[in-house]
């Protein structure tokens, strides 16, 4: 399958607008950051870069999910994080890149040349505040992650995971508070095993519990519905009201 591939879209139009980087932005900044911009696709399981290469772009992904991941001594691959739509890819200031990014479904990406991103940075602030605010949701979502691995059980990691994914999908198709939702898991039984320290068996079972138990419907392997999403909040051990990836 090929990647999917685009040329342009109106940043007013742009279904990541009021997430991404550019959310704050006035149309004359909105403007600028239009010329700088271009778009990248890749076929799920196409790197977008390796740990250490030097990036000569950053970006926010506008479709897809990719992962990143990290290769120890021995070999071994963790993956430690994924890429949802809105997501930021890239570190100003920063020449390399601190861990290997992989397209994990067809990916496309708004990307800016770096140099100029940088300097536009440095002119408005509206960018600068705007990547700040995502780089200590990330710090937060990464503190959350750490309870999810080290304190939680199987079935309350699987729910974990699967109101991040929930959640997010709301947020990118906002439709007022709901509390029934559908959407599509972008991760294979493997990946989920992966990302969540778990066996591919283990992960299996507990999808099919989840689904038993009426928290979760399956359509085929990758559609998911949830009829009580206050339900899956509770099997995840979160009793707030919306978990850490608003």
């Amino acid at each position: 399958m090929n990647a999917p591939t685009i040329s342009h879209i109106s940043c007013a139009d742009c279904p990541i607008r009021h997430r991404a980087v550019c959310a704050r932005c006035e149309s004359d900044e909105l403007e600028a950051l239009d010329a700088i911009k271009y778009y990248r696709s890749y076929e799920a399981g196409q790197p977008i870069i390796w740990s250490g290469d030097v990036m000569n772009f950053v970006g926010s992904v506008v479709s897809g999910i990719a992962t990143l991941t990290q290769t120890m001594e021995d070999g071994r691959t963790q993956m430690v994080g994924l890429l949802l739509p809105s997501d930021f890819v890239g570190r100003p200031g920063r020449d390399g890149a601190a861990y290997n990014v992989v397209a994990t479904t067809d990916v496309v990406m708004c990307c800016f040349r770096k140099k100029p991103f940088e300097d536009l940075m440095a002119s408005t602030p509206h960018i600068a505040h705007r990547l700040l605010e995502m780089t200590l949701d990330e710090l937060d979502a990464a503190r959350e992650w750490m309870l999810v691995l080290g304190r939680k059980t199987a079935r309350e990691k699987i729910a974990s995971l699967l109101t991040i994914i929930a959640r997010r999908d709301a947020s990118l198709t906002p439709r007022g508070a709901v509390n029934e939702m559908t959407f599509d898991l972008p991760l294979t039984r493997e990946a989920m095993a992966d990302y969540l320290g778990l066996t591919l068996e283990t992960v299996s079972r507990q999808m099919s519990a989840l689904k038993k138990d009426g928290v979760i419907a399956l359509e085929g392997k990758r559609r998911v519905s949830v009829p009580d999403m206050g339900r899956l909040f509770e099997e995840a051990g979160d009793d707030s009201d919306g978990g850490y990836m608003s």
